[in-house]
């Protein structure tokens, strides 16, 4: 899917210089940063509803 990103000055720079270090795109860098970004938030989230529902099992029984 085609997206626009607009960047702050300073962060396009940084972008530009890692791609350039890395010889990568700065698009190819940009899909895995949001890829990590959105695998760990979907993660942690799993994670903290998995122990709300270990730790508060006896109320939620309580409360079905």
């Amino acid at each position: 899917m085609a997206m626009t990103l607009r960047l702050p000055e300073l962060d396009d720079q940084l972008l530009t210089e890692r791609a350039k270090a890395e010889g990568r795109s700065k698009q190819e860098l940009a899909t895995e940063a949001i890829h990590i970004y959105v695998t760990r938030r979907t993660e942690l989230f799993s994670d903290i509803l998995d122990q709300v529902m270990t730790e508060d099992a006896e109320l939620l029984d309580r409360l079905a």
